[in-house]
């Protein structure tokens, strides 16, 4: 079938409309002329313990001969976990070719969020991840603190000789992205130890 076919872009309506309508708030339009759309996924309705954003976008070929392009985000979602879930999304378009499958997708990831929140494993504890990183860091960048005085004005002079032009850039660090609402957020750090970098 073409890319243009009424009858597919009369698929995609039709699922996009009962998705809303099953979904809810969960389920949010971000761009409906480009068939982008991203549902938040949870273990449980009252007291969520796992969430993931499942962001997706419906090529003009879904769901007769082409799958969603889809993105996990979740901030806790890590490499193994990650493929883990991706397969199973493949595994789904796979045995449901020609078919619409972002039902069976938004199912199978509560049903993985509700299998972890189940196990012994404790729900993401983001902050002290963070509290925990920062504390490995923190003598790596302890600065000598001075009084704060009203008026005092300083000038920092850095002498940058022409030599240290070819300085090698530190590597950045890269999060995970993190969708909330119409938002799309992802972290970047690098470790600066000199003015130049």
């Amino acid at each position: 079938m073409a890319a243009t076919d009424p009858e597919t872009a009369q698929r995609q309506t039709e699922e996009i409309e009962a998705l809303s309508a099953i979904y809810g708030d969960e389920w949010c339009a971000i761009d409906e002329d480009e068939k982008v759309f991203c549902i938040k996924i949870s273990d449980c309705l009252e007291h969520p313990k796992w969430t993931l954003c499942l962001q997706v976008i419906l090529p003009p070929e879904y769901p007769t001969t082409a799958p969603p392009i889809y993105q996990l985000n979740a901030p806790w979602l890590l490499g193994q976990e990650y493929a883990e879930i991706a397969n199973n999304l493949e595994d789904i378009y796979a045995q449901n070719l020609g078919e619409s499958i972002l039902y069976l997708w938004v199912e199978k990831i509560r049903e993985i969020l509700i299998e972890k929140s189940q196990s012994s494993a404790p729900g993401p504890n983001i902050k002290k991840i963070t509290e925990e990183t920062i504390m490995e860091h923190e003598e790596d960048f302890s600065l000598d603190c001075q009084p704060f005085q009203p008026y005092a004005v300083e000038t920092l002079d850095f002498d940058l000789p022409e030599s240290e032009e070819d300085e090698e850039l530190p590597p950045i660090d890269h999060g995970n992205p993190i969708t909330d609402r119409r938002s799309t957020f992802q972290a970047h750090l690098a470790p600066v130890v000199t003015p130049k970098q």
